[in-house]
């Protein structure tokens, strides 16, 4: 139902789910495939840019993703209170204008302004997104929709590499070039098939000043940790960055537990369920990132490895994902979420494990690089989507866009700080010993990353039963 200007209330008939899925489809798989496509990339823009270091090159990755975890909730809140179709809708077209941007940029730091761009459409249309399926999708049906959109973004990941690695044998621009004919499906398909969802009454001024505090926060800490090579840990540049970023984060926690629509709603955390699984989403999406570019750096860095070769050495693990993704929901119900996310935790820790012992300069596909990316798969498949259902599936109906929104923000920003961390970790090794040396210690800090993530997992409830 929803009312006429005149107040009259007026039956608006429910969108086929099928066509708003696949819209949907378009623009969360745009959105993510785009951040996989260009890891692989990464090495060959370096090339061209020639004279742009590591640390350089990794803030195309942050920038990106820092600015989009800070603007998550808003347009997320924003949806909610006027309407997720038109944000959708505007969020896929800015993404788009800012992919053929990108496609142009003649250096380094002008990439990166367009792809803050790009995070800003990608910050709008994401949440409305799974705002969108689910007011589309019967009651019955919400979970297995939450499953389905969360294995668009594994099907990215299995996707992604190998697309990247095509197209960077083309030319790297072409890895943005990509999203044009995607984003313009969306548009066309979007404006006839999304539903109008009834906006919400209770509309609070936008958190501005939280979400430049949070963006911010994250970027002066991703500069402190990849900086610390060139600067030194104990430098004051680097001693003055973290605890700017820690003053600006007390700031944002402070501003989020006063203002009335925060970036960070508070409240939404403390309901049960939502903050153990987001806690334990940041955690894992350290390791996740760091994991993903270490595997493109070492291919590529270490072994030589053409984009193409890198991609395809990759697609192995991510091609598992959908499928755990899709078929894990029979082992929650029996299980939890708990359960099975922690174990996808150790299986994942496992793969990393694997390439600390076993990978080396010899040029090891089968017995070194693929038993890791497999268990890594098999990881990802059972962490991610259990842990975006388990924080979802807690969330009242009114909250869904601004809830997701909170859900990935704080994959986003655990992002951020795996590959800022491993940037730190890895530096500019000199030799092909010292590289080894260096990966190694990178994967030591993605155990670790991972292992917290294992026992956050095991402090989200199983949801109560409803009464007889």
């Amino acid at each position: 139902m929803t009312q006429t200007a005149a107040g009259q209330a007026v039956s608006v008939p429910k969108p086929a789910f099928g066509p708003v899925f696949a819209v949907v489809v378009a623009g969360v798989a745009m959105s993510n495939l785009d951040m996989f496509i260009v890891n692989v990339a990464l090495p060959d823009i370096g090339t061209q840019f020639s004279g742009s270091s590591l640390a350089s090159l990794s803030w195309i990755l942050n920038a990106y993703a820092v600015v989009f975890a800070a603007l998550l909730v808003p347009a997320g809140s924003l949806a909610d209170r006027t309407s997720p179709r038109n944000a959708y809708l505007l969020g896929i077209a800015v993404f788009t204008v800012a992919s053929a941007l990108c496609a142009v940029a003649p250096g380094v730091w002008l990439l990166v302004a367009a792809r803050v761009i790009q995070a800003i459409g990608a910050a709008m249309l994401i949440p409305s997104s799974l705002g969108l399926l689910l007011a589309a999708a019967p009651p019955e049906k919400r979970i297995p929709a939450v499953r389905g959109w969360t294995a668009i973004s594994g099907l990215a990941a299995a996707l992604g590499p190998v697309i990247g690695g095509l197209l960077t044998q083309l030319d790297w621009r072409w890895v943005f070039l990509v999203n044009l004919p995607i984003g313009v499906f969306a548009l066309l398909l979007g404006a006839r098939v999304l539903p109008r969802i009834a906006a919400r009454p209770a509309a609070a001024r936008l958190d501005l000043a939280g979400a430049v505090l949070l963006t911010l926060g994250i970027a002066v800490l991703a500069l402190g940790l990849v900086k610390s090579e060139d600067w030194g840990w104990t430098s004051l540049k680097v001693i003055l960055s973290l605890a700017a970023a820690v003053v600006l984060l007390a700031a944002f926690f402070a501003s989020s537990a006063r203002h009335p629509s925060p970036v960070l709603p508070l409240g939404l955390l403390r309901i049960p369920g939502v903050g153990p699984a987001t806690f334990a989403n940041l955690l894992f999406a350290v390791s996740f990132g760091a994991m993903l570019l270490s595997a493109v750096l070492w291919c590529q860095n270490v072994w030589h490895w053409s984009p193409l070769k890198t991609g395809l050495a990759i697609a192995p693990g991510p091609v598992l994902v959908p499928a755990f993704a899709m078929g894990v929901g029979p082992v929650i119900k029996r299980f939890g979420a708990a359960a099975v996310s922690a174990v996808g935790s150790v299986l994942f820790g496992a793969g990393i494990g694997w390439w600390v012992y076993r990978l080396d300069t010899a040029h090891e596909y089968a017995a070194g690089l693929l038993p890791g990316m497999l268990l890594t798969g098999v990881g990802v498949g059972m962490v991610v989507p259990t842990l975006v259902g388990a924080a979802v599936s807690a969330l009242p109906p009114q909250s869904f866009s601004t809830g997701s929104a909170v859900v990935t923000m704080a994959r986003q920003v655990g992002s951020v700080l795996g590959v800022a961390l491993l940037v730190a970790f890895i530096g500019a090794p000199a030799s092909a010993d010292a590289a080894v040396t260096a990966f190694d210690h990178g994967w030591d800090f993605v155990l670790v990353a991972t292992a917290l993530a294992a026992v956050a997992c095991l402090f989200i409830p199983r949801p109560k039963k409803p009464a007889a």
